[in-house]
């Protein structure tokens, strides 16, 4: 990720905003921290980032007048797009004759590692 972005000219932080906004829809910022597990000063932040190169936008939130809803922008939609497909791509190209049995194996570790960091609160 990190290489593409002298491509797409998006740092880690407003590519992960950009991510969750493409898959769940608009959200919130403390939504977007608590499904990170990182703080909602860093994700405002990078939503402000996004925000100023016309990526994403605030709107009304129904739920919560205080609390606006950040949404994908056109924009926003292309870059993360482009962004995605890039990856998916680079990705394809990993070789090492990988199983079944060691990509399940690896999603397994992941997992586990993961349940380490369920107790953590980030706000």
């Amino acid at each position: 990720m990190e290489q593409g972005e002298a491509v797409e000219g998006l740092s880690v932080g407003v590519r992960a905003v950009l991510d969750l906004l493409h898959k769940h829809g608009p959200m919130t910022v403390p939504q977007m921290g608590r499904a990170q597990a990182i703080s909602r000063q860093f994700v405002q932040r990078m939503v402000n980032d996004a925000a100023a190169r016309g990526l994403v936008e605030s709107i009304p939130n129904p739920a919560h007048q205080r609390s606006s809803l950040i949404r994908l922008t056109a924009q926003g939609r292309a870059a993360i797009t482009a962004v995605v497909a890039r990856e998916h791509t680079v990705l394809r190209e990993v070789g090492g004759e990988l199983t079944d049995a060691d990509v399940r194996a690896c999603v397994r570790v992941l997992g586990e590692m993961l349940k380490l960091f369920d107790h953590v609160d980030v706000n």
